[in-house]
Parts: structure tokens; sequence; C-alpha cells
């Protein structure tokens, strides 16, 4: 399979964007309007849906082999781009790259990173949606990378699925919903995930951004 074309990549936000956590979409290398975001797929459901890779092969081996290629494509996209990102920051981190299930993994690790994590993760997710619009711009293909700055997120999914597992036990009880905080879809994400592994209740989401929230229910 010849290798994919490489658009212009966004520039790394400068770090005035970085500390004021407005970190905007950046017009594309021909000069042309901006890319609009790209929804993000985390959250079960119908925004989830990611664009394919276009790929070709003989059998599911042959796809199974592209899938996996297209995912180091992005950890290694997006590996340049939060190194420069880093670069023009003056902050020092090392980059780990993984691939997770069907999903490339980047994680920054050492140095000072909290003001890359910023207030509740508010600029940790910001830029993670630059890196994927970065990754999709080289790649043609909607990017599903996750980033973590400091183990903030392994930390945050810690927290939240001990909460999830509390609200399931209380809501088989009482057979009462409960509502949750308002959570990004990362973090609704892994709450779902924890109550479908519970017998005798369900979640479900409600609300619109950046409002939207789980709500634990009995099972009916």
């Amino acid at each position: 399979m010849s290798a994919p074309q490489h658009p212009t990549e966004p520039a790394a936000p400068t770090s005035e964007a970085t500390s004021g956590a407005v970190l905007s979409p950046v017009p594309t290398g021909d000069g042309g309007p901006a890319q609009p975001d790209l929804p993000d797929p985390d959250e079960d459901g119908a925004d989830a849906a990611v664009e394919p890779a276009d790929v070709t092969g003989d059998g599911d081996g042959d796809d199974d082999a592209a899938a996996d290629d297209l995912l180091v494509r992005e950890g290694d996209v997006a590996g340049d781009y939060l190194e420069r990102l880093l670069d023009i920051l003056d902050v020092d981190g090392d980059i780990d790259l993984d691939v997770e299930g069907d999903r490339a993994s980047v994680a920054i690790v050492g140095g000072e990173l909290q003001d890359l994590v910023g207030p509740d993760g508010a600029v940790l997710e910001a830029l993670q949606e630059l890196t994927r619009l970065a990754v999709a711009q080289s790649t043609g293909v909607r990017s599903r990378l996750m980033l973590d700055i400091s183990g903030f997120r392994a930390r945050r999914r810690s927290d939240l699925a001990s909460l999830a597992a509390e609200t399931a036990r209380r809501v088989a009880g009482s057979r009462q919903p409960e509502r949750l905080s308002a959570m990004n879809p990362f973090e609704r994400k892994v709450v779902h995930d924890v109550i479908a592994g519970v017998a005798g209740v369900r979640s479900e989401s409600e609300g619109e951004e950046p409002n939207r929230r789980v709500v634990v229910l009995p099972e009916r």
C-alpha cells in the first residue's frame, strides 16, 4: 500500500494560547479556511462514529494489519506535533507512544507539565483536539487518539471508576436514578463502561455540551 500523502500540519499553539486554554484550529497549509472541529468520538452514541481507514486487502488479516499500521502512523504524527509544541513552549517532557485496543495512545511525562493539563484537564482536552486535527490532516482519517499528560487521565479514570461503581451500588439498592455531575466525553465513557458491567443498573447521557452528564438508572 502506498504511503499516505502528508499535507501541511497545523502549527503548534503558542504558550500564550496554551496558558489561556483558548486553542483554535488553524488554517490548512493552502491558505484556505480553518478546518471545522472534529467531533469527539470517545463516548458511545451517535457522535462516536469514526470514518474507517481507506484500506483494501484480501482478507481480515490484511485489513487488521493496515489498521494497525494506521494507528502506528497516528502515534508518529502526534509525537512529532507534540515534540514541536514542547520545543516552542520550552517545556521538558518525554513522549511515550503506544497502541491501546483500537486507538493510538500518546503520553507526555516528566518535567513541569501542570500548565499543559490545566484546571480539571481543560488544556489537556484542547491539546488532544489539536493533536487529533494534526493527525487527521496528515492521514486523511478521523482520529480517536488519546492524549495523557503527567498521568492525569489515568488518575481521573481510576477516580471515575470508583465513583461509577459506588453510584451503581446505590441505585441497585434504592431503585432510584442518580444524576452525576457534567463530564466530558472521555469521562462519560469511563462511567458507561463501568455501569455496563454491573447487573441491575444501566446508564444514559442527557443534556448538551458542556453540561452533558451521565444518569444511572435501575434496569426496567
